[in-house]
């Protein structure tokens, strides 16, 4: 809330705020994860309207009114429709490092298996498809929904990394 509350210059504004704030941020949650379907885009929405409010604070009657209470519902579906409409239009893959990747299995005292088991998911995956499976980086970028560029970085990187671990097994 100080991030909010630093926006806004008069006291008056400050405490107005506030009350719109506690009175109103579950309700404008409950709006937007009802358009969203997800709770970090709703907390987005809300903040974002949250900031909105905040630069329009002097234009907001103080009083806890169904007048107020359409105002703030306002912001924060048309903030979490704007979201929703830029998520539709850009499709986005969520890698995260801690997923799973391609699975490697380790059978036994192989050391260079031992550390590709090392490598962060993605940096993994990567070389597995580009010089295991042969697949080209085109195809692979295709396949792991990234830019062709960024498969070429992550495989630069994957291949330090795991040069590194090699060195400190000894195996290089």
């Amino acid at each position: 809330m100080i991030v909010y509350l630093s926006m806004i210059d008069s006291p008056e504004d400050q405490s107005k705020f506030e009350l719109l704030y506690t009175e109103y941020r579950d309700i404008m949650y409950h709006v937007a994860f009802k358009i969203l379907q997800n709770e970090q885009d709703a907390e987005d929405a809300v903040h974002q309207a949250f900031l909105k409010i905040a630069e329009k604070i002097e234009i907001v009657d103080g009083t806890i009114c169904s007048r107020t209470q359409g105002y703030v519902i306002t912001i924060v579906e048309n903030k979490a429709i704007d979201m929703y409409r830029y998520k539709q239009k850009h499709q986005t893959l969520e890698l995260k490092e801690d997923d799973a990747g391609v699975v490697i299995e380790y059978d036994g005292p192989n050391i260079l298996t031992k550390c590709m088991a090392k490598l962060p998911a993605k940096q993994r995956q990567v070389l597995l498809l580009k010089h295991y499976h042969g697949l080209s980086s085109k195809e692979v970028a295709k396949k792991m929904g990234l830019s062709e560029s960024n498969v070429n970085k992550i495989d630069q990187r994957a291949k330090q990394k795991l040069r590194a671990l090699c060195e400190k097994e000894g195996i290089l």
